[in-house]
């Protein structure tokens, strides 16, 4: 697509790969220009606060997503069940079966965090907070600790798949969470 006709939501994505490809700090505008079509210029009129607003507009990308695709579905369905099951699916579509990193998590692991903190603490929270919401609605016993559990469980098999380069890893391990979820629901 040319650079003339790229949605702003368009650049907001690419300039999300580039972030995943190279972390926050190692994404260079050369990298990002050459991953969105656009010129310096260009992207400093689109993003004037920088690199730092393209940033804050990455993760208010992924925020988005996961707020119409995990949490609203885990805070508003009336079955339980049937709300985690789609998490799962939505997740692992997101992360490509353990094929694509969590920026949010990247973000949360280097010197970025203190740039981004409370988009990053917000993402995590939200997601456990909606989850134990849904646990609870379904009976289960100590739903807070069970979703931080399985927020945990699902950011460490992204991590281990991609250390060992086995995406399976990430496959195994939510089957394994999906099965401990559903069982802990009345």
């Amino acid at each position: 697509m040319p650079a003339a006709l790229l949605s702003r939501e368009d650049a907001v994505t690419r300039i999300a790969e580039v972030f995943r490809e190279h972390g926050f700090a190692g994404a260079s505008l050369s990298a990002i220009t050459e991953a969105t079509g656009l010129g310096k210029g260009s992207l400093y009129n689109h993003f004037p606060g920088g690199k730092d607003q393209m940033g804050e507009e990455v993760l208010a990308h992924v925020d988005a997503w996961f707020e119409a695709q995990v949490y609203a579905p885990l805070r508003d369905s009336a079955d339980p069940r049937v709300a985690i099951a789609a998490m799962f699916d939505a997740v692992e579509a997101y992360f490509r079966s353990g094929r694509r990193i969590c920026l949010v998590g990247a973000f949360a692991l280097d010197a970025t965090r203190d740039r981004f903190a409370a988009a990053v603490q917000e993402y995590f929270a939200r997601w456990i907070d909606a989850l134990a919401a849904a646990l609870e609605k379904g009976g289960a016993t100590e739903p807070h600790a069970l979703a931080e559990s399985a927020v945990a469980g699902i950011q460490g098999a992204l991590i281990l798949s991609r250390a060992l380069n086995d995406p399976a890893v990430f496959g195994r391990q939510m089957q394994e969470m999906r099965a401990r979820l559903n069982a802990a629901l009345a």
